[in-house]
């Protein structure tokens, strides 16, 4: 009689045989989001604070089913907030198949790399890029859910206006696309009121411009400072100015939202007033969030939140279209609204976000908190 044996089967026979198994097994399929923010450069702090909240709000989504039950994976890459760098992120992820994107922090990253999203249909949404121009061309798939500059300056005349009109104000830029851009919205927006600044001037930051343009400033009588600098140019200006014995109003913008600013400026940040976007972390929405980073002992502060909404708003769009189709998403962002961390909120015909625009703040302590009203 003859006996059967059962057949065996060496280690590299089951490793194929676990391999053809698996191999009818369909893989769960991904949605990549690409995040571009600078990682290096002066604007890395800023793109940490983004970035910190994307990666939250893609947490948050996964467990939950992320994108229309694709689970989402992330892409950073740095543009140094460099329009050059940042096409080159733009076409790394065309060629690589990104179709959604958060990003980017710069405005003129943002500008130069909108050209190459908009050309291939993908989807671009930025936490902090606040030139008008972004979305006044219209461009279907490019969106915010930060202010426009010119609500900025307009916001900054009116408060220059109401606050100092009896005083000499200086209005000053330091050349950058940005502080010139802001700068000449606020002059006009300011004459148009009635107010007509005392001085305006354009410099070239340095230790050495910074300490001339102090004692120029201080030769002048001049009371309060209107500059569109960021965070470490600001910083710099105000430390010296005050070592130098001269103490203006200093009246920064939105682009000095950042710790930074205090640290460099020291003692003498303390006063200084500065538009930024609405704190979101102070809305109902956003506690749930708010308490998730205090629970890693991390302070929801500058554009962290708005970070969160970026992609948040990306998923709740794809979740109502049911798709992970870039077109379809955008159709919804432009049709619908959606409950973000920024409270409900849609988008209107150019891409912005109709969430409430920017506030006055005061720099206290290293902090800043919304100002009183006069």
């Amino acid at each position: 009689m003859t006996v059967r044996r059962p057949l065996a089967l060496g280690s590299a026979s089951l490793a194929l045989l676990a391999g053809l198994l698996l191999s009818t097994v369909p893989a769960m399929a991904e949605v990549k989001v690409g995040v571009a923010v600078p990682r290096t450069g002066p604007y890395v702090t800023v793109g940490a604070q983004v970035l910190r909240g994307v990666e939250a709000a893609a947490r948050d989504a996964n467990a939950k089913g992320g994108i229309n039950g694709e689970p989402i994976v992330l892409d950073v890459q740095d543009d140094s907030c460099d329009s050059n760098q940042a096409v080159a992120v733009a076409n790394h992820y065309v060629n690589t198949g990104v179709r959604l994107v958060v990003g980017h922090v710069c405005s003129n990253a943002s500008l130069a790399a909108s050209d190459v999203y908009a050309a291939n249909g993908i989807v671009m949404i930025t936490a902090a890029s606040v030139a008008a121009k972004l979305t006044d061309r219209g461009l279907p798939t490019i969106f915010r859910v930060c202010g426009r500059d010119d609500d900025q300056a307009k916001l900054s005349a009116a408060i220059l206006a109401e606050r100092f009109r009896d005083r000499r104000i200086a209005i000053l830029n330091d050349l950058s696309p940005a502080s010139r851009t802001l700068a000449a919205a606020t002059k006009d927006n300011l004459n148009r009121i009635g107010v007509n600044e005392a001085m305006a001037a354009a410099f070239q930051p340095s230790d050495a411009d910074d300490v001339a343009l102090a004692d120029r400033l201080k030769a002048a009588n001049i009371d309060v400072v209107y500059y569109g600098g960021d965070a470490q140019e600001m910083g710099r200006l105000v430390r010296i100015a005050a070592e130098r014995g001269f103490r203006p109003q200093w009246f920064g913008t939105s682009a000095i939202a950042t710790p930074d600013f205090a640290k460099i400026a020291g003692p003498a940040s303390n006063g200084v007033l500065m538009t930024f976007y609405l704190d979101p972390s102070r809305k109902p929405e956003a506690q749930g969030v708010v308490a998730e980073f205090k629970a890693q002992g991390v302070e929801a502060d500058g554009s962290m939140i708005y970070g969160y909404a970026a992609l948040q708003a990306l998923v709740e769009a794809g979740n109502f279209a049911h798709s992970t189709e870039p077109a379809a998403i955008a159709k919804a962002l432009h049709g619908e609204r959606f409950d973000l961390v920024l409270g409900p909120v849609g988008f209107d015909n150019k891409g912005d976000i109709t969430a409430q625009g920017y506030v006055l703040y005061v720099w206290r302590d290293g902090n800043f908190t919304p100002a009183k009203s006069n």
